[in-house]
């Protein structure tokens, strides 16, 4: 079975004024598309790869032929952390995440505003394509960046939150100015999603 781009959990609006409804419907139905499209093309006539979610063939590339892994990486780690970016986002959003998961932070970072600063200063950091995130590892809470469109899933940490900073991501609205996107972006975290995620990655 071929991997498919599944539908936003909101309307392409929903995220407004914070992200606009012409570059969420652009970055998900044009560029998150192609990412689907290319990984299909790259893994076809390779059944045992079609019948695992993307994310546990991220995290066992070892299992996937060098002839193609590359174009695994690139577009499967296209499609699994574009997914997690809309998962994580949503309308009426935003504040603090709640329960564990803001303990888990205060005693990582010493307060949330301290994790905030940590994390859009990895963001601002990122040189070119890339991508931040909250990560689970070993059962710590980090900060990782990666470029292009390696998942954190490839090399033993399990993603949380994601904030994309490729420049298709943030440009129609935000041009340039990725520091007004990053600081944009906080207003609409599902951070009741990002809580589940931090759970299944705790048990």
């Amino acid at each position: 079975m071929a991997y498919t781009l599944a539908p936003l959990p909101y309307e392409y609006s929903a995220l407004e004024p914070f992200y606009d409804a012409q570059t969420l419907e652009i970055h998900h139905g044009k560029h998150h598309q192609t990412y689907v499209t290319k990984l299909n093309a790259a893994i076809e006539g390779q059944g045992a790869l079609f019948e695992k979610p993307i994310e546990e063939v991220l995290k066992n590339l070892s299992l996937v032929p060098e002839t193609i892994r590359n174009a695994v990486i690139n577009h499967g780690g296209g499609h699994a952390n574009h997914t997690l970016f809309w998962n994580t986002m949503g309308p009426n959003s935003g504040g603090q995440p709640s329960s564990v998961l803001i303990e888990k932070i205060n005693a990582t970072w010493g307060s949330f505003e301290a994790f905030k600063k940590a994390f859009n200063d990895q963001a601002l950091a990122v040189f070119g394509s890339g991508w931040t995130f909250l990560v689970v590892k070993s059962g710590k809470l980090e900060i990782v960046n990666t470029s292009n469109q390696v998942s954190p899933l490839s090399n033993g940490a399990y993603p949380i939150l994601v904030i994309d900073v490729w420049e298709h991501a943030y440009y129609l609205k935000f041009q340039n100015r990725r520091q007004e996107w990053i600081e944009t972006w906080w207003n609409v975290i599902n951070w009741k999603k990002v809580e589940e995620l931090y759970l299944s990655a705790s048990v």
